[in-house]
């Protein structure tokens, strides 16, 4: 593998790195509060609040070893940048891993929030559908073509 190949590879991937630890936070809270759905969970009345943290504690509690793999497979893939020689292979599926565990974690904490909404006033609905559409203004426009 020629130099520049492996040094153009090593920064794609520790970008990748990058995204999906973003990622991570932003699926636990931590990063971004106000603009999530769960951040909209605090905006509720007090009981539904409470009901609400409560489902996505839940979640993670029940996902424990979904994320613990996750993290391991972070590790790992950071491991496997710093070797002398890259083995792409093992970085490839260990950032698979770790995309997966993040995927899996978003789509259990989705699918409570739907249920969650299901039984929800309207009300409470709006301060969901609020957080989402701020969430979507933060976001650049999709560039539009011109012919």
């Amino acid at each position: 593998m020629s130099t520049r190949l492996f040094a153009a590879s090593l920064v794609l991937n520790v970008f990748l790195i990058g995204a999906l630890a973003g990622g991570a936070g932003w699926l636990i809270g931590k990063s971004n509060p106000g603009y999530s759905l769960e951040a909209a969970g605090g905006r509720l009345r007090a009981a539904d609040r409470k009901a609400f943290r409560q489902a996505l504690r839940e979640v993670r509690r029940e996902s424990r070893a979904v994320i613990l793999d996750g993290q391991q497979a972070r590790r790992e893939a950071a491991d496997l940048l710093q070797q002398p020689t890259l083995d792409a292979n093992a970085l490839a599926a260990a950032l698979e891993r770790a995309r997966t565990a993040d995927v899996t974690i978003r789509s259990r904490l989705e699918q409570r929030i739907v249920e969650f909404a299901a039984s929800s006033s309207p009300q409470d609905r709006k301060l969901l559908a609020d957080a989402l559409l701020r969430q979507v203004g933060r976001q650049r426009p999709p560039a539009k073509n011109t012919p």
